[in-house]
């Protein structure tokens, strides 16, 4: 796979109104201008942001059926196997999500993929060898539609 550096010119002007207006270093004046972040409100949100900025997780496909099934688990008194990413946002939200249930009293586990042996993403002998740990779906899940498809 070749990976190429992507280098973006700023608009100057943008640049030193943000760094002015916001108090900020040239650098993370750039970085703004460059993604696009250019309003203050804007700008606020990104630097500063509080709860009521955040976007609904809600908003996400079946999550609703997540957090439900999570609440299942934690009425049975069932162990959680959390399935993450190797990469940088993959291992914080594990590490986010693992806390969170263990201080309401779960059972939590978490399974990484080796990035050179598994890839990228669920694969079915990770589920397997999540299963014959004794880690079940509650048997309605996409999940358990894809580790009983023959192929």
């Amino acid at each position: 796979m070749n990976k190429k550096w992507e280098y973006y010119s700023s608009d100057e002007a943008v640049v030193n109104k943000i760094q002015q207006n916001g108090k900020l270093n040239k650098l993370l004046a750039t970085i703004l201008a460059n993604r696009g972040i250019v309003e203050e409100e804007r700008i606020r949100k990104f630097l500063e942001p509080t709860r009521a900025d955040f976007y609904n997780p809600f908003l996400m496909p079946d999550m609703e059926i997540a957090v439900n099934r999570i609440i299942e688990a934690m009425n049975q008194n069932e162990k959680i196997m959390i399935y993450g990413d190797y990469d940088v946002d993959g291992i914080t939200s594990i590490s986010v999500l693992q806390k969170f249930l263990t201080q309401r009293g779960m059972q939590v586990e978490s399974y990484i993929p080796n990035r050179l042996e598994e890839g990228y993403g669920l694969n079915k002998e990770a589920i397997k060898e999540i299963h014959n740990k004794g880690y079940r779906t509650n048997g309605n899940s996409r999940l358990w539609n894809f580790c009983n498809r023959r192929n």
